[in-house]
């Protein structure tokens, strides 16, 4: 009979393992000197500077825009009203127009 698949599975991981015979590669050290290492971090404090920088203008410039956005309330609130009372005054100037017609035509009914 011939070997189930699980028989031969095991068979084969009992085999031996073939293991090379170079010497294993140590992984070399990163060097890096200390001029380099200095300007890296000089360059990440820059960076950090920038980024600090940045965040505080947008904080600010977030803080501007809010400050806007209300006064822009406001001046619309102001507007609506200020539009409501120039629409009741050319009413009254309509109103004393008429009347000052009609009054002049008195007027000028009485001359005749």
């Amino acid at each position: 009979m011939s070997q189930s698949y699980v028989e031969s599975e095991v068979a084969a991981d009992e085999r031996p393992e073939i293991t090379s015979r170079e010497p294993e590669a140590k992984p070399q050290a990163l060097s890096v000197s200390a001029d380099d290492f200095s300007a890296l971090e000089e360059r990440i404090v820059r960076a950090v500077a920038v980024v600090k920088q940045e965040r505080q203008a947008r904080s600010a410039a977030e803080q501007r825009a809010a400050e806007v956005e209300l006064q822009l309330r406001e001046q619309t609130a102001l507007a609506e009203q200020l539009q409501t009372e120039v629409g009741a005054l050319k009413a009254e100037r309509d109103h004393v127009r008429q009347r000052v017609e009609r009054l002049l035509a008195q007027l000028d009914g009485l001359e005749l």
